[in-house]
């Protein structure tokens, strides 16, 4: 018992660990996935609409809080600092994510938990059973704490070591929300070709069961012979036969589309997600980038990429001055591309070179040497 106490002790600790610094590399993304679970509430709940419209306007310091909270209680719980007060905290912490995982389950309402961020995508159900299988560490080690009385940091230097980590922690996350995720999971990661994950890495293929006078068989191909009678039909391969990018359109203010011509040849995108998010300060740097762009003798074609309305960016555009043409895509989808309102994007026949935060706006050889590459 001591032992099996000491594995579901270091399991509890680590996952912790892991699923927090999961979130602390993308907590925009993260953040991306509150706002969706308290606009749902919002709607199920109306008198408490105001109030889970407030906790979506926090998202952001919310995704830094939680997930650093996870990372140091992993670090409390393994160092077994204060162990039965930071029992109770992950507790509530478990009780907290296995509401939101079995809500999204059981209602349909988030068919992601983003309980990995973007590196490990869970189904609700699966992401419910997770939060169970925690639950059950969980009471395994308060249950059998008499196996884990020894403290390994404790007094001055506890407090000393667990301030030292939780500064890790949130330091991680803030220098994430200020600039782009130290790795990308997401399909438009740079070295990524959007025009090939447009399509399918392998035709579909499929499975036909067939009867006939009472007999069931099954066949890789579709029988010739008109005396079988379908029945089912299940796909060999949904994954490699379903596009990676299923979503990615591009148009312009007439409603034609521009995809292709976008991932041909090369491009400098400025991507503004939301003209009320966008943070106005950089637009002078970036105009002049845009500008340089436009210019350069690399045959670098300048534009924008915005979801908002026509009329409302063609106001925000003349407010700042954005030079070059511009073009509309769903707001989701610029989201996935870039963790940055606005943000950069540079593209070679649809590979992408580099992507730029709004705070690491680079000068325009970085954008020439990026495509050379």
């Amino acid at each position: 018992m001591r032992t099996i106490t000491r594995v579901c002790w270091f399991l509890l600790g680590a996952l912790f660990i892991f699923s927090g610094l999961v979130k602390l590399n993308d907590p925009v993304g993260t953040a991306y996935k509150l706002e969706e679970y308290f606009e749902v509430f919002a709607v199920s709940a109306p008198p408490l609409e105001g109030f889970f419209l407030w906790f979506k306007n926090i998202s952001r310091t919310l995704s830094i809080f939680l997930s650093s909270l996870e990372v140091i209680l992993g670090v409390a719980l393994l160092l077994r600092w204060h162990l039965k007060i930071t029992l109770w905290v992950l507790l509530g912490l478990l009780t907290f994510f296995a509401f939101l995982t079995f809500y999204s389950a059981a209602f349909n309402k988030v068919t992601d938990c983003g309980c990995f961020g973007d590196f490990i995508k869970l189904t609700p159900w699966t992401s419910f059973a997770k939060d169970m299988f925690l639950l059950a560490l969980w009471l395994m080690v308060f249950t059998h704490q008499r196996f884990l009385r020894h403290a390994f940091v404790q007094g001055t230097f506890g407090i000393m070591v667990m301030t030292f980590a939780s500064a890790i922690a949130i330091g991680i996350g803030v220098r994430a929300l200020g600039h782009l995720p130290y790795f990308d999971f997401l399909p438009y990661k740079v070295g990524n070709d959007i025009g090939k994950l447009m399509k399918p890495a392998e035709p579909a293929r499929y499975r036909y069961t067939m009867t006939r006078n009472g007999e069931t068989k099954e066949f890789d191909a579709y029988p010739t012979d008109t005396t079988w009678k379908y029945k089912a039909m299940e796909s060999l391969n949904p994954k490699t036969s379903t596009p990676v990018v299923t979503d990615f359109e591009i148009s312009d203010v007439n409603g034609d589309s521009y995809t292709q011509e976008l991932l041909k040849g090369s491009k400098l995108v400025l991507i503004i997600q939301n003209t009320n998010k966008a943070d106005r300060d950089r637009f002078k740097v970036i105009n002049a980038l845009m500008e340089g762009a436009a210019k350069s003798r690399r045959g670098i074609t300048a534009l924008t990429i915005t979801s908002t309305s026509a009329a409302k960016f063609d106001s925000f555009r003349h407010d700042v001055n954005l030079p070059g043409p511009y073009y509309f895509a769903d707001a989701t989808v610029l989201k996935s591309i870039i963790r940055s309102n606005p943000g950069l994007l540079v593209l070679h026949n649809g590979v992408v070179k580099a992507k730029y935060h709004y705070h690491d706006i680079p000068a325009l050889w970085e954008v020439e040497k990026a495509l050379k590459e």
